[in-house]
């Protein structure tokens, strides 16, 4: 079975090609469910609705998940509301030099 945690290590190598940070520390991810099939979905944002980099990030949200032994269909949810902001990124990232 496939769990929480698996998903999260995977979403982490995830990058964000402007930001050079990862997809979770920068606080796009704002859910991850797994059903009892193996089926995953992850409930996500980006920093704007005009992100130039959102299809590049998907699709690496998607291959990285499909890539997880044991791990079925792959929805990837774009949400705006709430509307992502600066205070969403981890504190390490948003206290990096």
């Amino acid at each position: 079975m496939v769990t929480v945690k698996e998903v999260a290590n995977a979403l982490a190598q995830c990058k964000d090609p402007e930001l050079d940070a990862n997809i979770v520390d920068i606080g796009l991810i704002y859910g991850i469910s797994i059903g009892q099939d193996s089926s995953v979905r992850i409930t996500m944002t980006m920093t704007s609705p005009m992100c130039p980099v959102t299809g590049i990030i998907i699709a690496d949200v998607q291959l990285r998940l499909e890539a997880i032994q044991g791990v079925g269909k792959v929805d990837v949810d774009l949400v705006w509301d709430p509307m992502w902001n600066p205070e969403m990124m981890s504190d390490e990232l948003r206290y990096r030099d």
